[in-house]
This record gives structure tokens, C-alpha cells and sequence, in this order.
């Protein structure tokens, strides 16, 4: 069975925990965000929708993207600018992300001896570990070797505009 089918069967089990049914919209949306891989936001999806013709409302793609997320199958992620953004997960793929305030690039990176002193420091001051979520702001090489400057580190910054681009 191909990944995307055990995707939209695996929110469809969670829909009918939820006394939900999975709707034809809900499908498209569904093989649409685990067809996606690079952080996405709501509005473009609705974007991708229109252009693939498929008739779906905003409402539905921030309801669905919610129940997504409840389910486990989809993490809210805000990368510096005043909305969040939204990507999927598959199995523990948790990871980090050192985000460019330049360039708007996002950089995923997984560090187990991190995991391992944050749980450390979780367990020092008494405090249950449920989840985190760490972006480190600053400037990509690329830019860094183009001239680009950092900004005053007590400054919150926007990222430029301009997709939010995934690189390993």
C-alpha cells in the first residue's frame, strides 16, 4: 500500500474515534499535505486545492489541519513569523530547526546528545517532558557568504518573504 494511502487510512481510523467521517475533501487535503515535503501553511494548501480544482473552504483545511495535528499525524510549527506553519510527521521524527532570518531556508537537524540534556534538565528541575520544540535563528551560510549580517539578537525578526525552503 503506498505511504499516502496508509496516511489518509490511518486519520480516517482517528476520524472515526472522533465519531468523524472522512469526507472527499478531507482525502484530497490529506494526500495533498503527505504528498508535501517542506513545511506548508494553511493558505497555500487552500492555494494547491483551487488549483487542482478541488472545491474545499478555508474553514476546512484549518478544521482538518486541526483534527491533523490532534491526531498526531501533522506538528504546528511557528518559524519566526506570525503565523504558523504546518508538517508532517512520520513515526518519531522529531528534530529541530535552525531557521535563516534572511533567507527564510529552514534546516532540520536531529541531535540525540541534545534530547539527551533536555531530558536531563526536565528530570533536575522535577518537570514532565512532554514535548519540545527548538529553532535556533541566525544566518545560513549561503547568506553569511553573500555578506548578510546578523540582527541585534534582542530584536524578534520576521523572515523575509519568500517560501520557507527545506534542506537536510
Amino acid at each position: 500500500m503506498p505511504a499516502v494511502q496508509r496516511e489518509v487510512n490511518r486519520f480516517q481510523n482517528f476520524l472515526g474515534t472522533q465519531g468523524l467521517r472522512l469526507t472527499r475533501e478531507r482525502v484530497a487535503l490529506v494526500r495533498e499535505i503527505f504528498s508535501t515535503h517542506y513545511h506548508f501553511e494553511a493558505d497555500e494548501l487552500l492555494l494547491k486545492m483551487k488549483q487542482k480544482s478541488v472545491k474545499i473552504s478555508r474553514a476546512t483545511i484549518y478544521r482538518t489541519l486541526e483534527l491533523l495535528v490532534k491526531s498526531g499525524m501533522v506538528r504546528r510549527v511557528h518559524l519566526g513569523e506570525d503565523h504558523y506553519h504546518y508538517e508532517h510527521v512520520k513515526g518519531d521524527s522529531h528534530h529541530d530547526h535552525l531557521i535563516c532570518t534572511t533567507c527564510g531556508s529552514v534546516i532540520e537537524f536531529h541531535d540525540p546528545a541534545l534530547e539527551t540534556r533536555t531530558l536531563e534538565i526536565c528530570e533536575k528541575k522535577k518537570f514532565t517532558h512532554t514535548f519540545h520544540n527548538l529553532q535556533i535563528l541566525g544566518i545560513c551560510d549561503s547568506c553569511r557568504k553573500k555578506g548578510a549580517l546578523p540582527k541585534a539578537p534582542d530584536r524578534v525578526t520576521t523572515i523575509s518573504e519568500g517560501a520557507l525552503q527545506l534542506r537536510k
